[in-house]
């Protein structure tokens, strides 16, 4: 059941977000295992900067999600979790783990497409 109506023309905005989230998280898989990693993982390796470079593209999507008309509500969860994430990600060592398992890009993408009562697969089949 759809709980807002998103016009067609917004639908590219909503496929670069989650291009974006696959990107920042989930880019790779790791060879025999269930893990993935993205650009965030591999930008948290260069210190003192990779994590806010990782954050200011989750800021991005944040944003995006803004001019699509996601309440205020969700907003918030969405910069708590890129926080949470940009916060315990710059904890070294700690943080390159940490960012292997938390996904804060692929979590908001998925409030964003609750909110409009989409999955993956409407993205896939609007053209």
């Amino acid at each position: 059941m759809k709980t807002h109506t998103l016009p067609i023309e917004r639908l590219p905005r909503l496929r670069r977000i989650r291009g974006l989230a696959r990107l920042m998280d989930t880019a790779l898989r790791l060879p025999g295992t269930r893990l993935s990693l993205g650009a965030d993982s591999v930008l948290g390796l260069i210190p003192g900067v990779g994590d806010f470079a990782g954050a200011a593209v989750s800021l991005f999507i944040v944003n995006e999600a803004r001019r699509l008309g996601v309440p205020n509500d969700k907003l918030f969860k969405m910069l708590v979790n890129v926080g949470f994430d940009t916060l315990v990600g710059s904890v070294p060592v700690l943080g390159d783990v940490f960012d292997v398992y938390f996904k804060s890009n692929r979590r908001n993408l998925q409030l964003v497409l609750d909110h409009f009562g989409l999955d993956h697969a409407d993205l896939d089949r609007r053209r």
